[in-house]
């Protein structure tokens, strides 16, 4: 049994939660801003319904054995304040978060060698502060060495679809690719059903085009027909399906919007690769 705190309880960090206590095998902490007595998780294998140790102050936090951080991408600060109590014998933190910067992003509140980036993919929605639907399955990609073995270990018995690769630069950059996709929708305020469009696809394959012609640069693996397979599965979303770009901003909340656009924009300046779909996405998302 591991004693393992989640940090960050959104719509990822419940899906998290949930997969780890249908285990049966682990203590879970729960490290949230605000008080969450209960929380319940509707998931394609039946309803979770947790009752944890939950801390709202990081000062409150002692030792585990594992962190798994799921809080937006630019709340690293936040989540790192965390770190401190929580990792003091030396706990591995498995970071899921959006976009390709995971190592950097922690790299000031944790030493590298226990930072286990994950490229979480499953459509999830947060519908009040101790609800949460999914509404697929939950993929991860962990990179297949001792950490990411254990990391995998811990998932064992429950619903999560696990692969080890060799290869994570090009599971990272897969993934920013369908996530690039998002912003699309995030900038008109529509749910999935705006992809079914055919201008909408067309200008999605575009933007597509331009996050895996980078992401090839920095040394992915990417398939050619990337494009069109990312807009063929956001028109098998159901109509109401709403990424959390787009979650976030119909909450008044902040986007991740440098994680998921911007890195693809600077990226592609360092490496001399064109992105000007992804450029004006950015620009305006920004001034959202």
């Amino acid at each position: 049994m591991a004693r393992i705190a989640v940090v960050g309880v959104g719509a990822i960090g419940a899906v998290i939660a949930a997969l780890i206590h249908s285990t049966g095998q682990h203590e879970l902490v729960l490290c949230t801003r605000r008080p969450l007595p209960k929380l319940d998780v509707e998931t394609p294998e039946g309803d979770v319904n947790l009752t944890c140790t939950n801390y709202t102050d990081p000062a409150q936090a002692g030792p585990v054995d594992w962190v798994m951080v799921a809080t937006k991408a630019y709340d690293a600060a936040g989540a790192g304040a965390w770190l401190q109590q929580l990792c003091i014998q030396g706990a591995p933190v498995a970071v899921f978060q959006n976009g390709v910067e995971h190592r950097e992003r922690f790299a000031p509140y944790v030493p590298a060698e226990q930072i286990v980036p994950v490229i979480i993919d499953c459509p999830a929605e947060r519908r009040a502060p101790d609800s949460v639907r999914q509404r697929g399955a939950a993929e991860l990609f962990i990179q297949d060495d001792g950490p990411g073995r254990a990391l995998a270990g811990l998932f064992h018995g429950s619903a999560a679809q696990i692969t080890l690769t060799t290869d994570f630069v090009s599971a990272a950059w897969r993934k920013l690719c369908i996530n690039s996709a998002g912003s699309i929708s995030a900038l008109l305020g529509k749910p999935a059903g705006i992809y079914r469009d055919e201008a909408i696809g067309q200008s999605t394959l575009e933007v597509v085009s331009e996050c895996a012609a980078v992401g090839r640069a920095v040394g992915a693996k990417l398939d050619a027909d990337l494009p069109q397979q990312v807009l063929a599965q956001y028109r098998n979303y159901p109509v109401d399906a709403v990424n959390s770009l787009l979650a976030d901003r119909l909450a008044g909340h902040e986007m991740e919007t440098d994680a998921r656009v911007g890195v693809i924009v600077r990226r592609g300046r360092e490496h001399n690769v064109p992105t000007p779909r992804n450029a004006l996405l950015f620009s305006l998302l920004k001034a959202l």
